[in-house]
């Protein structure tokens, strides 16, 4: 039998300790060693785990994954010292700060690509993401004419997160790049790319350097028109994305996650009859059980072990859907001008 990949964990917070507890339970993978700032010097967990305060010497470890949990302006350059210690790497959202900190990962992976390179867009492993995914790629409800999506939390800084996430320098941007990017992951994935986009980017809330809101209104090539709304203000916390298509309408709410705090997840399935007045068939489906992050972890391995590549989370996927955070940013001139934003980079 084949001995555990062994893994390092760069970042142990919330995150990280949650990977852990997804490899534990495989038995391909095992973690050897983890590093995180608030962890006492270097010393040994009662496990037999090693821990540091720094990544560079968790990756003086031998090791055959890096799985990156760090903070934003940390994520690019712990991934790319991965990718150049030969590891594969499995990377969080997002993929770093801006597009120029993506774009140095996709250089450094053109010389590392006997690698595997993936990124945490978890969301796409959700079984009601899945289960409507697939009832468009069937066509059995006709083709996508519009999208609208809403994904909003009651501050900037929720639950057990830190408060690097306000601050422009560590972090690059605020709600729409911290936790909007799903949802901009998922319009991608649903839609297609865009081409044309208009937004407007405000932080009149909280007042912060980062955004609280953003708003956004978009375009394919083929004319799918996409609204999404990235709100830090939204007090009640809430994920709804609408998809209409030329045959019916899915509508995707609530979203299981750790906190429970975003209501039930479900996938309503609305069918167009010819004289329904409006009031269409229905169908809805609850889901009870998460399964998304056992579902990246092993699509990772199966990539690791079998040699296939990344269908979710790769890194195409990472720089198109920074990209498209930043075209969101750069479409308000009055937010683009007042931060510098790198339009240069897209």
């Amino acid at each position: 039998m084949t001995s555990p990949l062994k893994v390092g964990i760069a970042g142990y917070g919330i995150v990280g300790k949650r990977r852990r507890n997804i490899i534990d339970a495989r038995d391909d993978m095992h973690v050897v060693a983890v590093c995180d700032q608030t962890l006492d010097g270097t010393g040994i967990f009662d496990d037999g785990v090693r821990f540091y305060d720094i990544y560079t010497d968790l990756l003086g470890e031998s090791l055959d994954i890096l799985f990156v949990a760090m903070s934003n302006d940390m994520a690019a350059a712990v991934t790319i010292a991965g990718l150049e210690k030969n590891l594969h790497v499995f990377c969080e959202k997002p993929p770093g700060r801006d597009v120029s900190d993506i774009k140095a990962v996709v250089e450094c992976y053109q010389n590392h690509q006997d690698q595997v390179l993936k990124y945490g867009f978890n969301h796409r492993y959700h079984d009601s993401v899945q289960d409507a995914l697939s009832i468009i790629r069937s066509r059995e409800l006709g083709t996508v004419i519009n999208l609208r999506g809403v994904y909003g939390k009651s501050q900037l800084i929720t639950f057990d997160q830190t408060s690097w996430r306000t601050e422009r320098a560590l972090a690059g941007g605020g709600v729409l790049l911290d936790q909007g990017i799903h949802m901009v992951d998922l319009l991608r994935l649903f839609s297609g790319e865009f081409t044309h986009v208009h937004s407007f980017v405000e932080n009149s809330v909280w007042g912060h350097d980062v955004e609280d809101n953003a708003y956004a209104l978009m375009r394919t090539a083929d004319g799918k028109v996409a609204m999404l709304h990235s709100s830090a203000s939204s007090w009640r916390h809430r994920f709804h994305l609408d998809i209409t298509l030329s045959n019916g309408s899915l509508v995707l709410s609530g979203i299981l996650s750790g906190s429970k705090s975003y209501g039930e997840e479900t996938l309503t399935i609305i069918r167009r009859g010819k004289d329904d007045m409006g009031v269409p068939q229905e169908e809805t489906t609850r889901y009870n059980t998460d399964p998304s992050w056992e579902l990246e972890v092993a699509e990772f391995a199966e990539a690791i072990n079998k040699n296939v590549p990344i269908s979710n989370g790769s890194v195409e996927d990472a720089l198109k859907t920074m990209e498209l955070v930043y075209r969101i940013y750069c479409a308000d001139a009055t937010w683009r001008d007042k931060w510098a934003l790198g339009a240069e980079d897209l």
